[in-house]
């Protein structure tokens, strides 16, 4: 089994050093003292000194916690080398955590790699005043309902492109199958790059760039540092060389950021201002005009923002694309349902717009259950206790880190009649939303720290997903049944397919005359 090791350490030293250090010090590191006797903690595995259990975590973290979870319960702990973790896997014990307790589980836990490449942001931030500054800018000015009209255009025209793409592909392969993982990914990252810079991206040539620099980011950010794992060991992080990757990618993304910031300052002072506040470096600097947020919005807190943008936007939209696409390729039944929705609504034109979206239920539900099987971020970000609290009879102790695993909820058979089971119409004349209140379908998060982005995300997912349906028929390759359809997760903190999704788009004329 590939351990989660793997994930988190990409260095050999790091691997000799766990090897020696595990012989002959058991118990150098310092043991957390919570003044309870241990029977009022949540139930826990069986741990190794020194390594606590993360030999018993796999390539895919989500499942191996929420297959511990299914002896040891719900809420329990695991010891993730030295630092306990609280794992909470039912959507009674999400609400506790994420609706009775919010205050208390509000703050992020210190993270070395976030607070070099993220400073000054809103997401990986810990809770305070800065935080709720952030996090206003965040949902009044870039990421409100309003704000996401304006940027329709932008998108439609951005589906364009990919649309076009996935034309030009089919015209050339002659029939056989093309790289649709490819295709998503490069509108993911298109999509949230003209939303960050405007047209900057590509008038400037740096597609390429972005796009290395956010999957570096998915690495970095997606995996724990030595020194979360084992705190009392922290001064030889240096020495082992995540940090100095991190900074490495920041000096990186700073140089970039510095330009894209630059060139809209100069184009501002020129006056050439033709898509001010369709982007979110423009929005950002106009408030930095605002006297009443100047004081709370420094050119770092900017950068740490876009970040956020980043680290977030291009997965979440590419990976539920992907999975709703290749369930849909699953089920062809479901694929025949959705099409006669989109194409019964959707007439004779080019494109399906945002507004033709909003009367499609049927896309929306499939779009539900994608995020339900599938979510982007099977565990959600950390969260930290700052207080001590009660949770169903447990002591939580003060500073405890948290990890609320999606994954498990969503497949939690009193919640969902066949969870495993690809089936839209469970959410058809359902009230249950990924606003934060339904604790059994929360692939957004709840409460305070519930993801500002999630209607930018689902919009765009919508308009991306109707027209691919719209304006092509869909076939696995040649020589592929369902059978044969690999539906498998790639190891890592999200979850992407493991092997590229390939299809053969067969480009619907008859619409086009």
């Amino acid at each position: 089994m590939k351990l989660l090791t793997n994930l988190i350490f990409d260095s050999p030293a790091v691997s000799i050093f766990l090897a020696v250090v595990s012989l002959f010090l058991l118990y150098t590191f310092t043991k957390k003292n919570y003044s309870r006797n241990n029977t009022h903690l949540p139930p826990h595995p069986p741990k190794l000194p020194f390594v606590g259990n993360l030999l018993q975590i796999g390539s895919l973290p989500h499942q191996s916690l929420n297959f511990l979870s299914l002896k040891y319960g719900p809420l329990m702990l695991v010891y993730l080398g030295e630092t306990p973790y609280l794992i909470v896997s039912s959507s009674d014990m999400a609400e506790a955590a994420m609706r009775t307790y919010d205050l208390t589980f509000a703050t992020r836990p210190p993270s070395v790699a976030s607070e070099i490449l993220l400073a000054g942001d809103m997401a990986f931030g810990p809770y305070g005043n800065i935080w709720r500054q952030m996090r206003k800018i965040s949902t009044t000015h870039l990421l409100s309902s309003k704000n996401i009209l304006t940027y329709k255009t932008m998108k439609e025209e951005e589906i364009r492109y990919m649309m076009q793409e996935v034309k030009n592909q089919a015209c050339l392969s002659n029939g056989v199958a093309i790289d649709m993982s490819k295709i998503l990914y490069s509108f993911a990252n298109n999509i949230i790059c003209r939303n960050v810079s405007g047209k900057f991206f590509r008038d400037e040539g740096k597609s390429d760039l972005f796009r290395e620099l956010i999957e570096e980011n998915v690495a970095i950010l997606g995996a724990f540092s030595f020194s979360d794992l084992f705190p009392s060991l922290a001064c030889l992080e240096g020495i082992l060389g995540p940090n100095g990757k991190s900074k490495k990618h920041k000096i990186r993304w700073d140089k970039l950021l510095d330009e894209v910031i630059e060139l809209h300052i100069q184009r501002r002072e020129c006056g050439d201002d033709g898509d001010i506040h369709e982007n979110f470096v423009d929005v950002l600097l106009s408030l930095q005009k605002d006297p009443e947020m100047c004081s709370h919005l420094s050119m770092e807190n900017v950068k740490g923002l876009l970040m956020d943008m980043f680290a977030a936007g291009t997965d979440t939209t590419y990976i539920a694309l992907e999975w709703a696409m290749a369930e849909l390729l699953k089920n062809p039944n479901i694929m025949t349902k959705l099409q006669y929705e989109v194409r019964r609504i959707v007439r004779q034109n080019k494109i399906v717009t945002s507004k033709e979206v909003t009367e499609m239920p049927y896309l929306q539900a499939v779009i539900k259950e994608t995020l339900r099987l599938h979510p982007p971020s099977p565990l959600l970000l950390p969260r930290q206790s700052m207080e001590e609290c009660n949770i169903n009879g447990y002591i939580i102790p003060k500073g405890i880190r948290v990890l609320v695993n999606f994954w498990a909820i969503g497949r939690e058979i009193k919640s969902w009649e066949t969870p495993y089971e690809f089936k839209p119409e469970r959410f058809i004349g359902s009230e249950v939303d990924y606003k934060g209140t339904d604790f059994q379908f929360i692939p957004f998060g709840a409460g305070r720290r519930i993801c500002p982005g999630m209607n930018f995300a689902s919009s765009t997912v919508e308009l991306a997903l109707a027209n691919l349906i719209y304006q092509f028929d869909w076939e696995l390759p040649c020589g592929m049944t369902v059978d044969d359809f690999d539906m498998k997760e790639a190891p890592g903190f999200n979850t992407r397919k493991k092997e590229a999704l390939r299809l053969i788009p067969k480009y619907r004329t008859s619409i086009h005359g």
